[in-house]
């Protein structure tokens, strides 16, 4: 058991959010990074499009307003969007500060990005780096914050949950730290400081498909949940249409772009469906293509569908989509002879830890950014590229609201070593890899793109009988990083199909069956879920 000198700002997660705040803190506090795996590994490095802000002057601030209020189908805090897409152009000039390489419309011509437009955006305003805009994003704030003196950055360290004044037995609704597993030596660190920020990213690996890296468990909600914080929107999570269905590709989405180059969907049989669906076939929105693809496989009993562009010259596939002509090849798929199989995967979490417009959450001193949080920027759906938007803006708002609550006051609480005394070492690990897929399964299964109340309730069940057991896995053996997720994951699953069951109407991202329809009738309101007796564990 290790107890680390007390920092004055330990950050859990290092994405677009938890880097961009680092450097905001840096020159004037000291300030703790902790990565679950390496620094690059998350979500932002994946992350292909784009920061959308207005740069341009044909566009506006009314623009984005309404392009972000219209996606969000009415569940959007309308002073959260403007708020947010007020500050788009600051971060944009902020990262180009830093040295963020943004694609140009001239080389050299510093002023004039090249901006795209993508769904739900009326105008061109996303700025980006070619179509790998993530990695460049994480490169260049890894490369500052190993600059500063004043960070420290552990990697390889995964939070187990927070310290409390609950948990500790003092006064007060404060975080003191956390307590960490180092994945190096399996041993538990205790990590104190004056303030705790949760920058976590998303849980999408709560589901058995998904376009998330592995590390998106979902650890800072379920954390905070488990600390007596409030959560909002689960029921909200954004599926991707087409993820490459292959046992090692894991996470390789399939561009949108080949769809719109005449790939069509197809059952096992040949028989294209979209047809049936929209008159826009392959071309309609993501949500309805995905809807479609599901409803085909659970009417068939099927695994994938097939996205079949055979049809083009070889070489006009090979010119057109290289990227995804080598990742499949090296797979054993040759697309310009194959099919490519495909499932519609979760890819972002709209809801999340509630916070105000500070970052700041119920818990004093505790803060949440980037997707973990909600804000009440992206209400029942994501628009494109508001994602990163929000890591930078939120970042930038919580520094400034941190570093004025800070005092120079040392830390004067003693906080007690992480408890092992009771627990042993687990003989096998069976039983956290079955109810990991399990769990997973159940997911996709009765709480993915299209629900029921009848399913909800299937998975209501269920995951409640797998919580007791993996509760009591917990409490009986040393922790792990598997387990540690695991935890996670079954507090976000049931905090998804407790928001899906409240929520009786389909809007945005939330489809269900028995109520096919938004309900008009009265204004909109975010599902939120409160703790309700909760004592942290």
């Amino acid at each position: 058991m290790t107890t680390l000198p007390p920092y004055d700002v330990l950050i859990i997660g290092s994405g677009a959010a938890g880097l961009s705040l680092a450097l905001h803190l840096a020159r004037n506090v000291k300030v703790c990074v902790l990565a679950k795996s390496s620094l690059l590994e998350g979500a932002t490095y994946y992350a292909q499009g784009g920061i959308s802000a207005v740069l341009d002057k044909h566009d506006s601030i009314q623009s984005h307003l309404n392009d972000t209020l219209n996606a969000g189908a009415g569940l959007c805090d309308e002073a959260i969007v403007k708020y947010t897409v007020t500050h788009g152009a600051e971060q944009i000039h902020w990262l180009a500060q830093q040295g963020m390489p943004f694609t140009r419309f001239k080389e050299g011509q510093e002023s004039n990005y090249h901006l795209t437009q993508e769904g739900g955006h009326s105008h061109r305003r996303v700025a980006h780096v070619e179509d790998a805009t993530g990695r460049a994003l994480e490169s260049t704030l890894e490369s500052q914050v190993h600059k500063h003196h004043n960070i420290d950055i552990f990697e390889q360290h995964i939070a187990i949950d927070l310290i409390t004044s609950q948990k500790i037995g003092a006064q007060g609704n404060s975080v003191h730290g956390a307590y960490v597993l180092d994945r190096h030596d399996q041993q538990v660190k205790t990590f104190q400081a004056k303030t705790v920020v949760l920058a976590t990213g998303g849980a999408s690996k709560v589901y058995l498909y998904t376009s998330n890296p592995d590390v998106a468990t979902g650890d800072g909600i379920a954390m905070a949940w488990r600390a007596g914080c409030r959560v909002a929107n689960m029921e909200f999570i954004q599926f991707h249409p087409t993820c490459l269905y292959h046992p090692k590709a894991k996470s390789f989405l399939i561009t949108e772009a080949l769809r719109g180059e005449g790939a069509t969907l197809q059952l096992e049989s040949g028989e294209r469906f979209m047809p049936r669906y929209d008159k826009r076939a392959e071309l309609a929105p993501r949500d309805i293509v995905a809807r479609a693809i599901d409803a085909e496989m659970k009417r068939l009993g099927s695994d994938c569908v097939y996205l079949d562009i055979t049809h083009k010259p070889a070489r006009f596939i090979i010119d057109h989509f290289p990227n995804i002509y080598q990742r499949c090849l090296a797979f054993g798929i040759d697309i310009t002879r194959e099919r490519i199989p495909v499932v519609p995967a979760a890819h972002y979490t709209c809801g999340g830890v509630m916070t105000d417009r500070q970052g700041r959450t119920d818990i004093d001193r505790l803060y949440c950014i980037g997707e973990a949080a909600y804000t009440g920027l992206h209400g029942a759906n994501r628009m494109a590229s508001n994602s990163l938007l929000e890591c930078l803006v939120f970042a930038a708002a919580a520094a400034k609201n941190i570093l004025q609550q800070l005092t120079g006051e040392d830390e004067s609480i003693s906080l007690p070593d992480w408890d092992e005394s009771q627990v042993t070492l687990a003989s096998e690990a069976v039983l956290v890899s079955h109810n990991w897929d399990e769990l997973r399964r159940c997911m996709w299964d009765y709480v993915g793109i299209v629900r029921n109340n009848r399913r909800l309730q299937y998975a209501k069940r269920r995951i409640e009988l797998l919580r007791h057991e993996i509760e009591e896995h917990y409490h009986l053996h040393c922790v792990s990083n598997d387990l540690i997720e695991l935890r996670n994951l079954i507090v976000i699953a049931d905090l998804i199909v407790q928001s899906a069951l409240e929520r009786r109407e389909s809007r945005g991202l939330h489809y269900t069956q028995n109520y096919p329809t938004p309900d008009n009738s009265t204004q909109p309101l975010p599902t939120i879920l409160t703790p309700k007796n909760h004592r942290p564990e």
